[in-house]
């Protein structure tokens, strides 16, 4: 009993749900001693997902692996190529396939939606009693995620909220902008070296939104533009709400003018999309490249300068910092961390 509760004890020890799936992982590998344990992710939006693997265990290895974080979406596996697991997901079910090995499917949900699936290797079927211990397990291991969904994301819309920007954006600023040091195989996605983005987009006229309709149409309007995001943005882009009508996005893209066009998929998707009582509202975008020594506050600094041009320049429009610059219609205000160059 003492080494379960020392497991329950790591797995709730931390917040980084990178390192939560690991832990969780090791923790059934420990205590059920199978050849492997696996645990997929469902990703993407309905009707196109895909299986992540975010983390997989084998009784000899030291460290789980996993897929990269930003590996290509459509080199991940459709979820219809794992019957087993859909079946286990359908019926809130354990499902076991015989065979050598042994593979039994735990669902892995969520308060929100499906999560995906935990797969079990060994040479003998779980018994029940080890069954209810997964099981049991698995509820903490939810109930932490709802803990955690409550503290980091927007209550309204579901996006991550602000508090959690910080340390995202040194996350994922410290990785490294190309997969020239992973094994070739797992090198998936295509152009090679890869930037960070900062995108800040706001919504044009939203206060006459509210003083119009009310604030219960405003806040659906909100909601409304948080599912735009997910279907214009891939499933490992970074959506949050900073407040208000105002929303940010973290991705990586080979260039400039590639993040130009994921947020004028957006922009275009907005204002096309007819919101009810409402009618069309339209968005500003500004972005801008991450770069060395940037501090979260002057990267969203140098995006949030691009979003006010495109604001007094007539709106419905995304405008990339540094072409900005380039054309002289902003100063090239360089900043390492918060120290401004002379």
């Amino acid at each position: 009993m003492s080494k379960v509760v020392d497991h329950l004890a790591e797995l709730t020890g931390f917040r980084d749900r990178d390192v939560l799936d690991t832990t969780l992982a090791g923790a059934l590998r420990d205590l059920l001693e199978p050849e492997r344990v696996a645990i997929h992710r469902c990703v993407g939006e309905e009707g196109s997902r895909r299986w992540l693997t975010r983390a997989r265990l084998a009784a000899d290895e030291a460290a789980a692996t996993a897929d990269p974080l930003w590996v290509e979406f459509d080199s991940l596996p459709r979820l219809a190529e794992f019957p087993a697991r859909m079946a286990a997901i359908d019926s809130h079910e354990p499902v076991t396939v015989a065979g050598t090995p042994n593979i039994i499917i735990f669902p892995l949900f969520t308060d929100r939606d499906v999560a995906g699936v935990v797969e079990i290797e060994s040479k003998q079927l779980l018994d029940l009693e080890q069954q209810r211990l997964v099981v049991s397990i698995l509820r903490i291991y939810r109930n932490f995620q709802s803990l955690l969904d409550y503290s980091e994301r927007d209550t309204l819309t579901g996006l991550l909220n602000r508090k959690t920007f910080d340390e995202a954006f040194y996350k994922l600023s410290g990785q490294p902008s190309d997969d020239s040091n992973m094994p070739p195989g797992e090198r998936r996605h295509k152009g090679g070296t890869q930037a960070h983005f900062i995108g800040v987009l706001d919504i044009d006229h939203f206060k006459s939104v509210n003083d119009t309709y009310g604030h219960l149409i405003g806040d659906e309007v909100l909601l409304l533009l948080s599912r735009l995001m997910r279907s214009c943005f891939r499933y490992h882009d970074r959506l949050y709400r900073f407040g208000g009508e105002e929303f940010v996005v973290m991705m990586r893209c080979s260039s400039d003018a590639d993040a130009g066009r994921a947020f004028e998929r957006l922009r275009t998707s907005v204002a096309s999309y007819q919101f009810p009582q409402v009618g069309r509202i339209t968005v500003s975008v500004g972005y801008t490249e991450l770069k060395a020594g940037d501090t979260p506050s002057s990267a969203f600094e140098r995006a949030d300068k691009a979003v006010y041009w495109a604001k007094t320049h007539g709106r419905n429009q995304v405008s990339s910092h540094a072409e900005l610059v380039k054309r002289g219609e902003l100063a090239d205000d360089s900043k390492v961390g918060d120290v401004e160059l002379f």
